[in-house]
């Protein structure tokens, strides 16, 4: 397929409610409750488990179309590779570069830093969009726009299934499938801590290689 009829099939594809979309996120047991600590390190009672309903490829790759529906078609058409933060964003930001037909690559943690690992290459003067699963601050997001513009590459922007709306760390554009506006905390402030709760960390951040 090649580029234009890519974007035009974006373009002629339906985009789905927000309604329809909380219901895929629900009914895949995505949207979770209780005390959670996030990727951010923020603690929330309401945690989006991507991974659930990325267990379904078909779904991901719909969904992964109906986030670039949000992208404008200028920067669609400007992008050279999608790279993601690992380990949550590697699945959509596959799916995404599938979508696009454009190259996919991943960073991932050693030692604690975001590093490009793999013989994975981002070279001078490319444009990057990164995709990520869910975004809160964008911590990670921006770690991976660092290593970009440290190589010498362009970020056209950023794109996720989830926005938490939250203030981000990251400068590029940024474009959200789904924004969801759970209450979270900073640690020292959080009120089921207060009550005696013990938060459940059920992210990647700390899983490193």
């Amino acid at each position: 397929m090649n580029h234009t009829s890519v974007f035009q099939n974006l373009q002629d594809s339906n985009e789905l409610p927000r309604e329809e979309l909380i219901a895929i996120f629900e009914e895949t047991e995505a949207i979770q409750h209780g005390h959670f600590v996030l990727t951010s390190g923020r603690h929330s009672d309401t945690y989006v488990q991507c991974a659930r309903v990325m267990e379904s490829p078909r779904l991901t790759v719909q969904l992964a179309a109906q986030a670039l529906k949000k992208v404008p078609a200028s920067v669609l058409e400007s992008v050279d590779v999608v790279v993601s933060p690992a380990v949550g964003g590697i699945t959509f930001g596959f799916a995404v570069g599938y979508v696009l037909g454009k190259k996919f690559i991943f960073a991932e943690r050693k030692d604690g830093a975001m590093q490009l690992r793999r013989s994975f290459q981002v070279a001078p003067g490319e444009r990057v969009l990164i995709s990520e699963d869910v975004v809160t601050t964008g911590g990670s997001v921006k770690e991976v726009e660092d290593l970009v513009c440290a190589a010498g590459g362009e970020v056209v922007g950023v794109v996720s299934l989830i926005d938490r709306k939250t203030d981000k760390k990251f400068s590029a554009p940024y474009w959200g499938l789904l924004e969801f506006a759970a209450q979270s905390w900073d640690p020292v402030d959080c009120e089921l801590c207060a009550t005696g709760s013990t938060p459940q960390s059920l992210g990647s951040r700390n899983l490193s290689r």
